[in-house]
């Protein structure tokens, strides 16, 4: 375990991270009501959000888009066979390209399943994620993979911490 994951919040980081995992005021001053419902001035919320982002304590802080009302309603996660010595390139790789959301490495524990790096892939259509595999094994080290097609969306929200 990484001092990271030991990292502890203060009462006025619980207070502010409370407020921005959900989504923000729908105001013309977001950062002076986030201020004012933590008991804080607004630019103390900015720098207590830029600090986190500094040190790692939060990735990111932006906008998320739902991708099948912007039209993304092909999605598929494709596990990929994947030596360990050729993982992080390759994961590296996929996970630049602009339609893959998400991308994992996870060494399987089962034998019958040697599927170890995972992408999440979105399309317009089925060609269009299709189309990504076929880059993806242009690109890389990548060729034997499974495509687990979303049928459905059964649960989709953001982790709430505090």
């Amino acid at each position: 375990m990484t001092s990271d994951a030991l990292r502890r919040f203060t009462e006025q980081e619980r207070a502010v991270l409370r407020i921005v995992q959900e989504d923000l005021p729908d105001s013309i001053t977001p950062y002076a009501d986030i201020a004012e419902t933590a008991g804080m001035k607004e630019s103390e919320v900015l720098d207590l959000l830029r600090g986190m982002a500094a040190t790692g304590a939060i990735r990111r802080f932006g906008a998320s888009l739902r991708h099948q009302k912007a039209g993304f309603a092909h999605n598929a996660m494709v596990a990929w066979i994947v030596s360990p010595e050729d993982a992080d390139a390759a994961g590296k790789k996929a996970a630049e390209h602009p339609l893959v959301s998400h991308c994992y490495y996870r060494p399987s524990p089962a034998p019958d399943w040697p599927y170890e790096l995972y992408t999440m892939i979105h399309g317009r259509s089925v060609d269009e994620y299709k189309e990504v595999i076929a880059s993806l094994r242009a690109a890389t080290v990548l060729r034997e993979c499974a495509v687990l097609e979303s049928l459905r969306e059964m649960k989709k929200t953001s982790m709430i911490y505090f």
